[in-house]
C-alpha cells in the first residue's frame, strides 16, 4: 500500500478574470449575449508539484493572493487543474470556509446530519457521535436553531466538530482556528494534536505562524501562485519573515 496521501505532478489552476466593470445584471447579459465579453487569463496556480506522505502536517504560508486556498479546494477537488495531475489517497474532511457546508435555514442538528452525509459518514455513525459533536461545539442550549442564527464563533466551533469527529485520513483546515475565543481553540488544539498522535495527515493554512510551527513538520511557501520554498517549517518561516520570532 503507497505510504503517500496527497500527489500533485506540474499543476497550474487557471481563472478567467472580467477585464469590464458591469452597471448591472442586464448590462452583462447583453454583453454575453453579444459575445462582447472581455476575459483576461488569471493563473492561481503555476507548475505546483508536492508530495504529501500520510501522517505528515503541512503550513502553506504566503501572503493573500499567493494561492494558499487555491491549492486547499484543489485537493479537495473544488476546483479542477488546467495543466498537471493530482492524486489524493484517503477520506478528507475540509474545514476550509465556516458555513461550508451549512444550510442557513436548517438546525444546527439538520446540518449534523448534513455534514455528515457530504463528509461520507452515514446516519448510524452521526447517531452515535451527535452529543460529542454537540458538547464540542458547546451547543446544547442551540441544537434546534437555525444556522443563520449563529455567530461566526458558533459556526467555527460546530464545523470543527463535524470535521474532525471521524478522524479522516486527511484534515485540512484553512484559517478557521481564528475565529472564537481562547477556550475553543485550546480545544482545537487539543483536538488536532491527538489526530495528529494517529495517522491523519494535515493541511493548514494561518497567518498565526505560531500555530504552523507548532502543529506542522513540514511548509511550502507560496507566492504568485509558484512556489517560493519546501522544507521544515521553522527553517521556511524563518525565510518568509525573517523577524519573526517562534516561541516553543
Amino acid at each position: 500500500m503507497s505510504d503517500i496521501a496527497i500527489e500533485i505532478n506540474a499543476v497550474t489552476v487557471r481563472f478567467n478574470k472580467s477585464t469590464e466593470h458591469f452597471s448591472g445584471l442586464k448590462d452583462y447579459v447583453i454583453k454575453l449575449l453579444k459575445r462582447q465579453l472581455m476575459f483576461q487569463e488569471f493563473l492561481a496556480l503555476q507548475n505546483i508539484s508536492l508530495t504529501v506522505k500520510k501522517g505528515e502536517s503541512w503550513a502553506l504560508i504566503g501572503h493573500n493572493g499567493a494561492g494558499k486556498s487555491t491549492l486547499l479546494k484543489l485537493i479537495c477537488k473544488i476546483v479542477k487543474p488546467y495543466q498537471g495531475s493530482i492524486t489524493v489517497n484517503g477520506k478528507i474532511a475540509p474545514l476550509i470556509e465556516l458555513s461550508a457546508g451549512f444550510d442557513g435555514d436548517l438546525t444546527a442538528r439538520e446540518n449534523i446530519y448534513l455534514n455528515g452525509a457530504l463528509l461520507g459518514l452515514n446516519r448510524k455513525f452521526m447517531d452515535k457521535h451527535f452529543d460529542a459533536i454537540i458538547d464540542f461545539a458547546e451547543l446544547k442550549d442551540f441544537v434546534d436553531t437555525p444556522v443563520k442564527n449563529f455567530s461566526s464563533g458558533m459556526s467555527a466551533r460546530l464545523g470543527f466538530a463535524i470535521a474532525t469527529i471521524s478522524e479522516p485520513d486527511i484534515l485540512i483546515i484553512d484559517e478557521a482556528l481564528s475565529v472564537g475565543d481562547a477556550d475553543f481553540q485550546v480545544k482545537c488544539h487539543k483536538r488536532i494534536q491527538e489526530l495528529l498522535s494517529g495517522d491523519t495527515t494535515f493541511l493548514f493554512v494561518s497567518h498565526d505562524l505560531s500555530a504552523a510551527a507548532k502543529f506542522c513538520q513540514k511548509a511550502i511557501w507560496l507566492e504568485g501562485g509558484k512556489i517560493k520554498a519546501i522544507g521544515d517549517t521553522k527553517e521556511i518561516i524563518s525565510k518568509y519573515q525573517p523577524d519573526f520570532i517562534i516561541t516553543e
